[in-house]
């Protein structure tokens, strides 16, 4: 069996990225900071991270107020959801090739 070391994604190599788009994809939408809290970061870190996966087109980015509080909500896009099917079956995979 090949392992399709083509199908992980890099983008998907830092832990926190991949905890990220797990956030994303199993909920329509989450706001910056209850991101921050469920993944226990810092402002810094989480942003970067956020800017890494945007540049990438996997999520979307969602500027609004809430009353006179911003509010930053970011979404998986179709593109990232895919991405991230992708780089779990290869994952899959690759634990599977190992066990044999």
């Amino acid at each position: 069996m090949k392992i399709p070391f083509d199908k992980l994604d890099k983008a998907f190599e830092n832990r926190l990225r991949l905890q990220i788009m797990s956030v994303l994809v199993a909920n329509q939408k989450y706001d910056f900071n209850s991101l921050k809290e469920l993944l226990g970061v810092t402002d810094g870190n989480l942003a970067s991270h956020l800017k890494g996966l945007e540049k990438e087109e996997y999520i979307l980015v969602n500027k609004s107020f809430l009353g006179r509080k911003p509010n930053t909500n970011y979404e998986a896009t179709t593109k990232g959801k895919k991405a991230f099917a992708d780089h779990l079956d290869a994952l899959e995979q690759l634990i599977k090739s190992s066990k044999s």
